[in-house]
């Protein structure tokens, strides 16, 4: 697949805001996200149908449809960030100007439910797209040094990236051993299976797999990794990497389970590709930041998860 890297973001540049999905319980988080946007001297554009609540989702979909469209076709935008994840993306894939999208190739911020756009974005346009920290989630109070310096030097520099690091230096840890390479992709677990058999999942075949996930208990964490398991989606990969899988266990205490780990042991100990756990990447405070769709190296013997080139021109 070839890919495209969209331009590095400079100071004074132009963000545009979009809600693609679901809108934050407080609308004021996204006024304080914008604000710290500013803060640190970009320009800010938000879409015109950010803080509409239609249910779960962001307004109807043809308004959301339309900032998405709008953001990438300003010339004067050099960067569209998402408000939230939540639901409603994946309403809009067979809608949208992938054309568009190519001609006008964008830094584009997000993750969970975000997710959708980004694969499909990586598959029908060969997008590098930054799963990385949302404007009304991770911007709009305490921001987490971790995260703002991992995802400002990934987006606004053209040097290498180099390794990724947890906070505190916190190891990376490994189910299998190996030396593995090839483009990352993958994120939300839960939007992984939802694409399957649409048309808009990239090809994962000799990638590096990322995985994270939240508030699912361990029978839908068994069910989804065996989907992939059957689809032969491990068998073809170069590594795995994952994420962090928040508060995925079982609630109802009468009920009998595996644990979250008892399922990742018996899915992934037995593979002959290489393994890596703890990354701190996912619905947490601390966040790494990941650039979907670029190659990556990881060595899961020694703890290394490398990027050897930018993600940005």
């Amino acid at each position: 697949m070839k890919t495209v890297k969209p331009k590095k973001l400079l100071r004074g540049d132009l963000i545009g805001i979009i809600s693609p999905a679901s809108s934050p319980d407080d609308l004021s988080k996204i006024n304080s996200g914008v604000q710290y946007l500013e803060k640190l001297g970009y320009k800010v554009a938000v879409g015109k149908s950010v803080g509409q609540v239609k249910g779960y989702l962001a307004g109807d979909d043809p308004d959301r449809l339309n900032d998405l469209h709008s953001m990438f076709s300003n010339k004067e935008v050099k960067a569209v960030f998402t408000v939230r994840g939540g639901y409603g993306a994946m309403r809009l894939l067979d809608k949208i100007d992938y054309g568009l999208i190519k001609k006008n190739p964008k830094i584009f911020v997000g993750y969970s439910d975000i997710n959708a756009l980004q694969l499909a974005f990586l598959n029908k346009c060969g997008l590098i797209t930054f799963s990385g920290p949302m404007v009304a989630v991770d911007f709009h109070s305490e921001v987490s040094a971790f995260t703002e310096e991992n995802f400002w030097r990934i987006i606004t520099s053209d040097k290498k990236i180099g390794r990724l690091h947890n906070p505190n230096e916190e190891k990376f840890y490994h189910l299998t051993g190996g030396r593995g390479e090839g483009m990352i992709m993958g994120g939300n677990l839960t939007v992984i299976n939802a694409l399957m058999g649409t048309g808009y999942l990239p090809d994962f075949k000799n990638s590096i797999i990322l995985l994270e996930d939240i508030n699912e208990p361990p029978y839908k964490i068994d069910r989804m990794l065996n989907q992939l398991r059957i689809a032969k989606m491990f068998d073809n990969a170069k590594g795995i990497i994952l994420g962090r899988f928040i508060n995925c266990y079982e609630t109802d205490e009468t009920k009998s389970t595996l644990t979250l780990n008892e399922v990742i042991e018996d899915y992934f100990h037995s593979l002959k590709i290489p393994v890596i756990y703890n990354f701190k990447h996912g619905h947490t405070k601390d966040n790494l930041t990941v650039p979907l769709g670029i190659n990556t190296y990881i060595n899961s013997d020694k703890g290394i998860v490398e990027i050897g080139e930018s993600a940005v021109i």
